[in-house]
């Protein structure tokens, strides 16, 4: 599972982070499960490859944890008078070829997830037309996670 990032928020609210910084959010957040794995991939889009066993979780448990692991991070650094940014984890799995010949692009049936930290999820996905994009796809092909304070 390769993971993306999109900062949709004010660094008022709670800090951007580095390519680095969003890696050690997930090795730290999700250290207590001894068959989850993180690295940084060297890839333009994708920050973060997440390795698990599919017999141990399911790719919307892994989802959900890295939902967790980032809303624990941003509740020790958001500003006080600020709220939490809301967390969507957008999955799906990858159907087409892939778009460069990285090591490290999405291969087809890999998943790759967009990580958001939005202050209306609602909005953002009505900006990426979410329902209009997830409407030929089959549910296990796609996951969303939706995480608010």
């Amino acid at each position: 599972m390769l993971l993306s990032h999109n900062f949709d928020v004010s660094p008022d609210i709670v800090p951007t982070l580095s390519r680095e910084e969003f890696t050690e959010v997930f090795k730290e957040g999700l250290s207590v499960h001894e068959h989850l794995k993180c690295r940084l991939v060297d890839n333009p889009h994708w920050i973060v490859e997440v390795l698990f066993s599919t017999e141990e979780f399911l790719p919307q448990q892994v989802g959900e944890l890295c939902a967790y692991a980032l809303a624990q991070k941003r509740q020790k650094q958001r500003s006080p008078s600020a709220p939490i940014p809301e967390i969507l984890i957008l999955g799906g799995i990858k159907t087409t070829p892939p778009t460069s010949n990285s090591p490290d692009a999405l291969q087809p049936g890999n998943w790759g997830v967009d990580v958001v930290e939005t202050l209306s999820s609602q909005k953002f996905l009505q900006a990426i037309a979410w329902d209009a994009t997830i409407a030929q796809k089959s549910p296990e092909s796609i996951f969303k996670v939706e995480l608010k304070d």
